[in-house]
């Protein structure tokens, strides 16, 4: 287990800058996943913590000890992939153990390391099968055991579950939470997927993309997964977690007080959020936003509703997403209602915009601190300030 940390870190290839100014500190036992759309460096700066990229600027510091210039082999990483990278000709007591054996390391530490990954990850009735005789699921879980019996300071993860389908997923997903738990290592996961990084991370890290406030390659927000959920920083982190993302609809400001802003929404409606916006000038263009979950139906003559149609329906089961056409945004409003919902494509719907669960995010796209006294998860002060 070890201690990372990172500071300025920048990465260029050629004219290019996929990494600007990293600074984190992930530290020793933590969970911390990188997770981001597809081109923000994701996996260009997990690859800088192996060793694979080298840092073009800044520092790099791995259980105390400065790796910057090391090589990989230097550093006390073990790097899972995205690809299993599996010896066909090599049985799986073979691919775990063939690590071990160019380094030298006696027989019988290397069958009891090898017995012992085999142990957490359930592969010992495999030991002595082929890849091509496993599934995906257990090829993965071979080269997460590969890893294992290195006894690394650190374990990095790069997309190690795209290539599985959805109900493997899922046991996998579930399985590396049960190392983690059990190895209490420090891991660094990286994923397109927020689902992924939502229910795995003890903290995430959200890199930005094409943020106009932002630089490509940096930092939208660090924080526990329900702190990037209820309290993201700008527009791009409440847009990109949650499945779907937040609504966001334009507005203006009509007015503020240290407790509450007043909004007026395109359409003519009036809403409001408990939000302090008075640093921001009178009649400010804002965007208000609000999670599908927290949009509620109203009836179809209420005053302060918010009116749309219904353009689609989507049934889950569990759940239906209602998407509403409304003169109030381009594009869709999504609603989360319970799965026996009665809406249907064409009706009229309604809904309320409870102050309570709307955001309000400035001009530059950066969310306007909110001043609650029982946050999302009703303790008091859990909201805090972005």
């Amino acid at each position: 287990m070890a201690e990372i940390r990172l500071r300025n870190v920048n990465k260029r290839f050629g004219g290019v800058q996929v990494i600007n100014d990293v600074s984190l500190d992930i530290a020793d036992g933590e969970f911390c996943v990188f997770v981001g759309p597809s081109g923000c460096g994701k996996s260009t700066l997990l690859r800088m913590v192996a060793g694979l990229e080298e840092i073009t600027t800044g520092e790099l510091d791995i259980g105390g000890k400065r790796v910057t210039r090391l090589p990989p082999s230097a550093r006390g990483v073990a790097m899972v992939f995205q690809s299993y990278a599996l010896y066909p000709h090599m049985t799986v007591y073979d691919n775990m153990a063939f690590g071990l054996q160019l380094a030298r390391t006696g027989k019988p530490d290397i069958d009891a390391r090898v017995r012992r990954a085999a142990d957490i990850l359930a592969l010992g009735p495999l030991l002595q099968r082929l890849p091509k005789e496993l599934s995906g699921g257990q090829r993965q879980r071979v080269a997460i055991g590969r890893a294992i019996v290195r006894s690394p300071g650190v374990f990095l993860f790069d997309e190690p579950l795209s290539n599985l389908d959805a109900a493997l997923r899922v046991q996998t997903r579930i399985e590396i939470a049960k190392l983690h738990a059990s190895l209490r290592a420090s891991m660094i996961y990286v994923t397109h997927d927020q689902v992924e990084a939502m229910t795995l991370a003890d903290r995430i890290v959200l890199l930005n993309a094409g943020e106009a406030m932002r630089r490509d390659g940096s930092i939208a927000q660090v924080g526990r997964p329900l702190d990037l959920y209820h309290r993201p920083a700008n527009l791009f982190v409440a847009g990109f977690i949650g499945s779907p993302g937040m609504n966001v609809l334009p507005a203006t400001l009509a007015g503020a007080t240290p407790e509450r802003a007043e909004l007026v929404l395109r359409d003519g409606t009036r809403a409001s959020a408990r939000v302090d916006a008075t640093t921001l000038p009178a009649d400010a263009t804002v965007t208000l936003g609000i999670r599908p979950e927290h949009v509620g139906l109203a009836p179809a003559d209420g005053t302060s509703a918010l009116a749309g149609r219904a353009s689609h329906v989507e049934q889950l089961g569990e759940a239906s997403y209602l998407y509403l056409e409304t003169p109030a945004r381009d594009g869709f409003l999504t609603v989360r209602q319970g799965g026996d919902t009665g809406v249907a494509p064409g009706d009229a719907v309604a809904v309320t915009l409870p102050e309570a669960h709307c955001h309000v995010f400035g001009p530059d796209g950066r969310a306007v601190p909110r001043h609650l006294t029982a946050g999302p998860t009703g303790r008091p002060g859990s909201a805090g300030v972005h």
